[in-house]
């Protein structure tokens, strides 16, 4: 069949706007800091630069923290990124925040490292949590739906080193994967209050935590 050039030229047209749509943009988040493209919530940051690592830490204390990225809306796609936290019980979760609007609405999914290795319920099924602030916050959805919106990780990986996380986020499907496993850790459905914002690196109360190598992938 041959097509005519205006139909070749709509479906050229197609294909790239879709490549586009679809384009991974790697962050330097250390110079994101260092070009005031971030705005830090409750931590200080210190940069870590290691061989396969050039990053940012930030610092342990109370209350829930967060590095937005200004000028970064995101809707659907995936957000890749490395962590690492501590294997020290009740005081390390690590993770990424999107479909942020200011410092109380977001959703968020991080990991609990110091719950990888555990044998026994309910704090093996405790590695990875997902929440939407403000209405659904751990508390809130461990009570209303208890072993939805938290999950084991398997195989469970090491508590003390970097994690590779995979956030995909598709209309109302949230999956998250750690180091390329083929099968998400975590499939929720989103109770957030908005489908568009900022994304931020997230570490809640009394938790510090490494982070790296992020990439993001907006699929519209």
């Amino acid at each position: 069949m041959n097509c005519s050039p205006v139909f070749k030229t709509i479906i050229f047209l197609q294909v790239m706007c879709s490549a586009f749509a679809q384009k991974a943009i790697p962050i330097n988040i250390q110079k994101e800091v260092k070009g005031k493209n971030t705005y830090v919530i409750n931590r200080d940051i210190e940069f870590i630069n290691e061989p396969s690592h050039r990053g940012i830490r930030l610092d342990a204390r109370y209350g829930d923290g967060i590095v937005w990225l200004k000028n970064m809306a995101f809707r659907n796609g995936s957000i890749e990124f490395d962590v690492r936290g501590k294997d020290i019980k009740q005081h390390s979760f690590v993770g990424i925040a999107f479909h942020g609007e200011d410092t109380l609405t977001y959703e968020a999914i991080y990991l609990r490292p110091f719950n990888f290795k555990a044998e026994t319920e309910p704090f093996k099924s405790r590695a990875i949590q997902y929440i939407a602030r403000p209405d659904y916050r751990w508390q809130v959805l461990r009570e209303e739906f208890s072993g939805k919106y938290e999950k084991p990780i398997n195989p469970p990986p090491d508590p003390n080193a970097w994690i590779k996380v995979r956030v995909v986020v598709q209309g109302n499907t949230i999956s998250a994967y750690i180091n390329d496993n083929k099968d998400p850790s975590l499939v929720v459905e989103s109770l957030g209050a908005l489908k568009s914002g900022s994304i931020g690196f997230f570490v809640a109360d009394t938790s510090g935590g490494d982070f790296a190598n992020l990439v993001i992938t907006k699929t519209d």
